[in-house]
Order: C-alpha cells, then structure tokens, then sequence
C-alpha cells in the first residue's frame, strides 16, 4: 500500500511534520530504544569475539609447555668450532665425548681442457653452445654413456648435434653442467656429495678426445667421497658432512689431527626461557581480561542516533562511542569465570611426576610406596604475583619471576628459578606440565559446546545471536507501527488542508459575489 502525499500546512500553513513528529515520540522512542540496545549487543559480541581469540589462542599455546617432548632442551658445544658445529635433539646424553674427523665428503666433478678447433681451411674458431660437435671433433660421431652412480644414459652424437645438446644432456642424467664459452671448458659435477654419485663418460675415443673430456686432455677430474668420523672412537660414513648420531646432529668442516671433543649439556637458559614464556604469555591474557572486568562504568552513555550524530564531531561520537565500548564486559560474569579458571590454575600446587600419577581429571595420586611427599607450586620457584596492594592498577593476577632481568620489580630478589632448573630441572618441568595440563583440560570444559554457546567458545555466542535477531523483529514491528501511525495523521493533516482550502475557495465566491 502506498503512503499519502504529506501535505505540510500549504493552507493551513501548520508545521505538520513536526506535529506528527510530536504525536508520533512514543513510537519514535520506542524504535530508537531498540536500534540502540541492538548496535550495544552488536559491540559486546565483538568484545567478546576479541577474548574469545585471546582465550583460544592461549588454550593452543598450552600444547608447547604440556607434553614432556616439548621440553626436551639440551646444547651441544664442540672444542674447535673450526672442526664442526653440533647441535642435539634434546635425547642425547648429557656428557662429553670425543670426535675425530678422517674425511669430507665431496662431490665429483670433471673439468675439461680448454677447447679449441680449426676448419677444413684451417681456421681457427671460437666454441660456443651452438657449435657442432662434430665440428669441432673432425666430423666423427657415435654414441657416449653417462654413468651416474649406478645408473647409464646412451647420448647420440650426430652430425647436428650440438654443445649444448651435450649439456643438456648431461642434466637430464642428473649431472650439473655448464659450458663457459669464455673460458672454452665443460664444467660438470654431481648433485650431491658422496662415493656414490661419482660419474663417468665413455664412448666414442675422438669425440671425448676433442671435447678435452678424456683422461688425456681433460684438466681435472676428482671422484667423490663419503665423510668420514669418528665418534668415542666407533666410525661412521655419511655421503653428505652431516651426522645424526644418538640425538647429536654433526656437521663436519674440516678434518682433524687429533681428537676433539662434544659436549652435551641440560639447556637451562632454554629451560629458564620457556618457563618465562609460558609466563609472559599467561599475564597477557588475565591482564587483558583484568582490564575488561574492572573497566570504568559507561554510566548513562547510551549509543547515538543518527540524529544525534549529526549534531556532534566524528572525534565526539569516536569519544562518546569508546566509552561504551570500553565498559561492555565490566563485572561480567562470565569473564569472571574466566578469570577464576586462570588463576586458580596458575595457584594450584603438585607433586612432581617421579612420585605421583595424575588421572584424565587432573587429579594426582602418589605412587604405590609412597607415602608422603613435597607439593611445588610456582611460588616455590620464586613465581609469584604482588598482590593488590603492591600491584599496579588492574595487574594484581600477573606474575613475576624473581631475579627476572627484564623486570625491574623483582630483579634484585634472588633468582631461585634457575637454581631450580641448574639443581634439578625435572622438578621445574613437572610443575610447569601439570600447571599447563591442568589450565588446558578447564579452559576446555569452558568452550564445550552447550544449547547456549558453540564450540571452543567461551560465551554465550547462540544466545546472543538470538536475541540480536529478537532485536531486529522488535525494531522491525516498531518501525511499522510508527509508520502506519504518521501515515494515519498525515493522512488527517491532508484532509484538513483540503477541506480548508475548499472553505477558502468558497469564501471567496462569496466575496466577489457581494463586492
């Protein structure tokens, strides 16, 4: 159905419209009431889309400090890093033992004699990768082999063939090649190092002979090599310099006339460094959570109309509009479960993994003949929080770890951590796995997927959705009924500027009649 025309006071010269404005407020508020509680709905699912991110992306972080793999750190040191380098996967021995390097492996290579060749009138020419060669060999031709390894690959030497068929050639049987015509010589090596990539080329006598390839004329040829060490005396041979042997990874550099020596070590700086990772990255989320939890109330602030806007600056409603945002998750609920879930499990203490066993619920129970036994927490370690009194605003969750370097607050304090891990670094890493384990197996319990929220989610994300869309029919059904109101007044308005203009046009016949 099609609206009237909304005549405004033409005859009657009324401010129609913004009459109906007034008669029509209620319905007017109405609409805007729910326009408003729909955009803060709106921007409290993105607050918590953004924790949600937070809070998930620290759960996955956990999988770095749960599992006993992941902290299987050690280093590797070597006497003469000239020699080798070394390095280890973390299931080497810790001890030192002994190396001697016999042999490098290489590559083989061939590098020819430096071609040269004349005509029928005897003139001399330049090679290059288009000359033919049977040109440069006095016309013979007939067959080569390639012999890479194990393997042979027959190459035809016609009458057209060319320098650089031959290179190609020899790539294609797994060779480097090159012809440098600036030098006038082939250049050819194997792929990889090692005994067995060594290469050979046999064939027709007067072609190899005026390639400069043959044993006579070529100007270097070397087979290759396999490496040679040994490790507390037993040898080993390897095709290519580098070594993995019982969690150590060697590459060897150069060969040695005497022993020298690998040491392999507990990692405790790497140790030490995941830990204050661990740390770092559990104080940037609760202080994340902190800061949404105790944020200043928004008061009255309520979103803006867009008549409302029109009446401020961009930079007033960004200001208006940031209040509100700011205050959204203020003593939520929800996030105060949250919080709780995180401290709790950062406070919580345990017997170490040589003497207890803890079950799928994270409960820990001591070992048959065992008695009694010490509880660690991070605190025990010198990982603590500073307490409300002596935090700064909004930092009372986040942990310090005394003697800390890169904390000013606590690194005069003694640095029992990397005591700890120096005196015995299971105990550390016990502690810091059942603390990860632990927050991991209650963070998810929080994103288990309910009628309310969705999976790996910690709020209500359905609920919300539902009643965003509960607010969309209200404003829907509102926005109808002021219509339908102004059009009926409008529609009144009409009438009457019809009727007095009739009046009008009456009086006047009735003035011109009696004039």
């Amino acid at each position: 159905m099609s609206s009237p025309i909304r005549m405004s006071g033409m005859v009657s010269g009324l401010d129609t419209e913004s009459i109906v404005t007034a008669l029509t407020s209620d319905y007017q508020n109405k609409v805007d009431k729910y326009k408003k509680a729909q955009t803060k709905l709106s921007w409290k699912q993105d607050a918590w889309k953004e924790v949600n991110t937070e809070v998930n992306d620290f759960y996955n972080s956990l999988d770095k400090y749960r599992y006993s793999s992941a902290w299987s750190l050690q280093k590797a040191t070597v006497s003469d890093a000239t020699k080798a380098t070394v390095s280890t996967n973390g299931k080497a021995f810790n001890g030192t033992q002994t190396l001697e390097i016999t042999q490098l492996a290489t590559s083989a290579s061939l590098t020819s004699g430096k071609l040269s060749y004349t005509d029928s009138d005897k003139k001399a020419h330049t090679v290059t990768s288009s000359t033919k060669i049977s040109d440069i060999a006095g016309g013979a031709t007939g067959d080569l082999t390639i012999k890479v390894g194990d393997n042979d690959t027959t190459f035809t030497v016609d009458s057209d063939t060319t320098v650089n068929d031959l290179v190609n050639a020899l790539k294609t049987a797994g060779l480097n090649a090159s012809f440098d015509e600036t030098q006038q010589r082939f250049y050819i090596s194997s792929k990889s190092s090692g005994k067995d990539q060594s290469f050979s080329l046999s064939g027709s006598d007067d072609i190899l002979k005026a390639l400069k390839l043959d044993s006579s004329t070529r100007a270097n040829a070397t087979d290759g090599q396999d490496a040679i060490i040994k490790l507390d005396g037993v040898e080993y041979n390897n095709s290519t310099n580098n070594f993995s042997i019982n969690g150590l990874n060697i590459q060897a550099q150069a060969t040695t006339s005497s022993a020298i020596t690998v040491t392999s070590q507990t990692d405790t700086q790497g140790i030490y460094d995941k830990v204050k990772e661990f740390i770092s990255s559990y104080n940037d989320l609760i202080n994340d959570l902190t800061d949404r939890y105790n944020a200043a109330s928004s008061g009255s602030y309520e979103p803006l109309t867009d008549d409302e806007k029109s009446q401020m600056s961009d930079k007033e409603v960004e200001k208006w509009e940031k209040k509100i945002k700011t205050g959204l998750l203020r003593r939520d609920d929800t996030l105060d479960s949250i919080m709780n879930t995180l401290t709790n499990g950062m406070m919580a203490s345990y017997y170490d993994d040589s003497v207890a066993t803890m079950d799928i619920n994270g409960k820990q129970t001591l070992n048959a003949g065992v008695t009694s036994a010490k509880k660690y927490s991070l605190a025990t370690f010198g990982i603590m929080t500073k307490g409300i009194l002596q935090s700064a605003t909004n930092r009372q969750y986040e942990y310090h770890i005394d003697g800390d370097e890169d904390d000013d607050s606590v690194s005069s304090n003694t640095d029992k951590l990397m005591t700890a891990i120096t005196e015995d670094p299971d105990k550390v890493i016990d502690l810091v796995k059942n603390v990860a384990n632990n927050l991991s197996r209650n963070l998810k319990k929080q994103m288990t997927a309910t009628s309310l929220r969705s999976v790996f989610t910690v709020y209500n994300d359905k609920e919300m959705a539902s009643e965003y869309s509960s607010y969309t029919e209200l404003i829907n059904t509102w926005t109808t009924r002021l219509n339908d109101m102004q059009d009926s007044y409008y529609k009144k308005f009409s009438k009457m500027e019809s009727t007095l203009s009739k009046l009008q046009q009456s009086t006047s016949s009735i003035s011109g009649l009696t004039s």
